[in-house]
């Protein structure tokens, strides 16, 4: 898999690189955003993008948004602040997931996996037409756009939310336990209390795509097991 990284530090970018190659990845280098909207525009082959938020010329955030004018290739911010404004700003531009410094390796590998997993397997990744799903109840799921429609109306999803939705399509059939949803989602081994995050995740892409809430045909329940999506 081939990972962008782009960072205005050097040093930074060599640590990353090394991380990286080591785990087998094919690595590229940019040092601005401007370079990073650039490489990911003219390179189709990019399944994830590692960028710094704070760059010259342009900022992370700004090329993020770029970046979704035409691909939906995943985007892990890197960033020395860690408020939550600074994260809804990241979000908000179409970043997938972020990482504040300084992070251990083990962090760091573990959210590339399962960014570049999501993106492959959801087949966001591709140069035909978009992948799509189509569910009971109405609703249409495009992998690529990131778009769902019910009934013929756009529903707007949170990014997990989203991508909630998403894993349990590329297992459709299957029940995925929360364990399993939190790990593949957040990137994070899960805990205790991990479970409540996704049970959450799922209550509300149930008042967004159910036409009974309480009654849930789209997402089903399969009790003492997980979540399954037909």
């Amino acid at each position: 898999m081939r990972i962008l990284i782009v960072d205005d530090e050097y040093d930074i970018r060599r640590v990353l690189r090394l991380v990286l190659e080591n785990e087998g990845y094919d690595v590229v280098e940019k040092a601005d955003g401007k370079e990073a909207v650039e490489q990911v525009r003219e390179d189709a082959s990019i399944d994830l993008c590692v960028m710094d938020i704070m760059m010259p010329v342009m900022s992370g955030i700004e090329a993020a948004r770029r970046i979704r004018e035409f691909s939906s290739v995943p985007v892990l911010f890197l960033t020395a602040r860690s408020f939550d404004t600074d994260k809804e700003n990241a979000y908000a531009s179409g970043g997938d997931d972020y990482l504040v410094k300084p992070f251990s390796t083990r962090e760091l590998l573990m959210k590339v996996d399962a960014l570049t997993r999501r993106y492959n397997s959801y087949g966001a990744k591709g140069s035909g037409a978009s992948a799509g799903a189509r569910l009971t109840g109405g609703v249409l799921v495009n992998l690529d756009t990131r778009t769902v429609i019910k009934n013929g109306v756009l529903v707007e999803l949170r990014d997990k939310e989203f991508e909630v939705l998403a894993y349990l399509i590329s297992n459709r059939g299957r029940t995925v336990s929360s364990d399993e949803l939190y790990e593949a989602v957040w990137g994070e081994m899960p805990l205790p209390s991990s479970g409540n995050n996704v049970t959450v995740h799922i209550l509300n892409l149930r008042r967004r795509l159910e036409d009974n809430p309480s009654s849930p045909k789209v997402i089903r329940t399969v009790w003492g097991k997980g979540y399954q999506v037909d």
